[in-house]
């Protein structure tokens, strides 16, 4: 009974920390993966470095987005969640 007691502010610590950092960026990382297999052809987006563009080509792991200068072809994981939520919210 005296180790639990020992032992007992080291598992509130870890039950603190699961709750309130791990276990949202588990859930964050979860949203972002669906985010970018539902993306389609036509989607405006923002990639995480700030570019407009719409996305013209999907491959497996890559995406091609128009831009007023171009096509720029760029990693699915570049294209930024919350920006093109909001985006597509306007």
């Amino acid at each position: 009974m005296e180790q639990l007691t020992q032992f007992a502010p080291f598992l509130l610590m870890f039950v603190v920390i699961y709750f309130f950092m791990i276990r949202p960026q588990q859930k964050r990382a979860k949203n972002e993966k669906e985010f970018e297999s539902a993306l389609k052809v036509g989607d405006k987006i923002i990639t995480k470095s700030g570019l407009h563009g719409k996305v013209s080509e999907l491959a497996d792991t890559t995406v091609v987005v128009e831009t007023m200068s171009g096509k720029l072809k760029m990693e699915r994981s570049a294209i930024s969640l919350e920006m093109s939520a909001t985006l597509a919210k306007k």
